[in-house]
């Protein structure tokens, strides 16, 4: 098993954790560190919508929780296994702590479709357009 079919698998695994008692849409990330380390992560929904955790948010604070702040690949999948990407308030989250070139792979149930961070949201909102 390639690291990148071990990634997906751990993604896959996630989805049994998803809390997803209004939509029934899973979804299952797994973020890979610069180091090696894995976080994954499922989608937890709130009766508001507005509160409700994605996948990838969920796998991204764990990682910088723990001091991370490098990453090399980000994976996720839902049930449907339909390439779907992370949303646009994922990006950003995404955005803030991985470079552009972070790859970022869409279970398509046979493979993967494989974007960059820099792909999915370029242009982003970044420290250096906040002066910071």
């Amino acid at each position: 098993m390639t690291d990148d079919q071990q990634l997906l698998a751990d993604a896959r695994d996630a989805l049994d954790a998803a809390y997803v008692p209004y939509s029934e849409y899973r979804v299952g990330a797994a973020l890979r560190t610069a180091d090696g380390t894995v976080y994954t992560g499922a989608n937890i929904e709130n009766a508001n919508y507005s509160n409700s955790l994605h996948a990838e948010e969920v796998a991204l604070a764990a990682a910088v929780r723990d001091g991370h702040r490098e990453f090399d690949t980000v994976v996720v999948t839902n049930d449907e296994r339909d390439g779907l990407t992370p949303c646009g308030m994922c990006r950003q989250s995404l955005a803030e702590f991985c470079d552009d070139d972070v790859r970022v792979l869409c279970d398509t149930g046979d493979g993967f479709d494989e974007w960059t961070v820099g792909e999915l949201i370029p242009d982003t909102i970044d420290r250096g357009r906040l002066g910071k």
